[in-house]
């Protein structure tokens, strides 16, 4: 298999600016490997690297849109401390995604921010939840129509670990594999889910498909151990960016990572027809998603 895995040299945030090549390659699903590209912690903030920063009764720390933090144990002064150091990863993120896709930023919308200080290796999830499994994310309970899922990670553990990943093949060859296996989709189904707020509007059958894809994925354990693949450590110190919704991953091992997601609407990247949308839309023959009901 073709590596998945394109590397970038740059150290400066703000002066990365993008070409075809680059482009081309994270619409295609692949993943942009910055290995010198290090978000630097103050003293104060590396005092907040620490797993007892998270409140347990949340699965991360999270900056939403507005500033406002949640997941956070300890003190206003802790809170106020770990929403600063989430706030400037957001800022040199955003930065980052301005200059290597420039067409993106007038359409893009922004999610919450992400740190994440436990460690990988200890979480027990069910086989659904569990991103030890290689899978292409997709929302049970929030339909997206298409839209999608731009990521960027960055690696701060302070003792050199890195994050692991195991990378997959191209989505196109997942969904060969998978959509003959794909339950059939039901317009009363997804009517029904809608009106139980089982999920939070009227799931497409791009939805249904999707979501049949990362499930396939993560139960078959003979995938898991056989598809091609391979083992990317993230280097602490490095940055790394993908669609997550195209990307092939799975995440084996780290600890301490920041993460900024931002969603691009359908249609709207450099090349639409690379998109998941349009290639399980050519595969199945019929539009996947009803305009009227996004």
């Amino acid at each position: 298999m073709q590596s998945q895995i394109l590397k970038i040299d740059a150290t400066d945030w703000s002066q990365v600016h993008g070409c075809d090549e680059w482009t081309a390659a994270v619409e295609a699903g692949k993943v942009l490997y910055f290995p010198q590209l290090r978000f630097a912690l103050s003293d104060q903030e590396k005092t907040l690297l620490r797993p007892d920063v998270r409140d347990p009764k949340t699965r991360n720390i999270s900056l939403n849109v507005n500033g406002s933090i949640k997941g956070v144990a300890g003190d206003a002064a802790t809170q106020a401390a770990v929403a600063a150091m989430v706030a400037r990863f957001r800022e040199q993120a955003t930065a980052l995604i301005a200059g290597l896709f420039p067409e993106y930023m007038p359409v893009v919308r922004m999610a919450p921010t992400s740190y994440r200080p436990s460690q990988v290796e200890t979480r027990a999830q069910s086989w659904r939840a569990d991103d030890k499994r290689m899978h292409v994310d997709a929302f049970p309970s929030r339909p997206n129509y298409g839209e999608r899922i731009l990521r960027v990670f960055t690696n701060v553990n302070p003792d050199g670990q890195p994050r692991v990943w195991r990378v997959g093949e191209p989505f196109e060859d997942v969904a060969r594999k998978f959509l003959p296996r794909a339950k059939p989709y039901s317009a009363w189904q997804a009517k029904a889910l809608e009106l139980l707020h089982v999920t939070k509007s009227y799931r497409s059958e791009y939805d249904h498909l999707m979501l049949q894809l990362h499930d396939g994925m993560k139960g078959d354990l003979d995938y898991q151990k056989n598809a091609p693949q391979e083992t990317v450590p993230f280097a602490a110190g490095s940055t790394w960016v993908c669609f997550s919704d195209q990307a092939v991953h799975a995440v084996m091992s780290g600890q301490y990572m920041l993460e900024q997601t931002l969603f691009l609407p359908p249609g709207s990247e450099y090349d639409p027809a690379a998109s998941p949308l349009s290639i399980l839309t050519r595969m199945k023959g019929r539009p996947l998603v009803d305009v009227a009901q996004r």
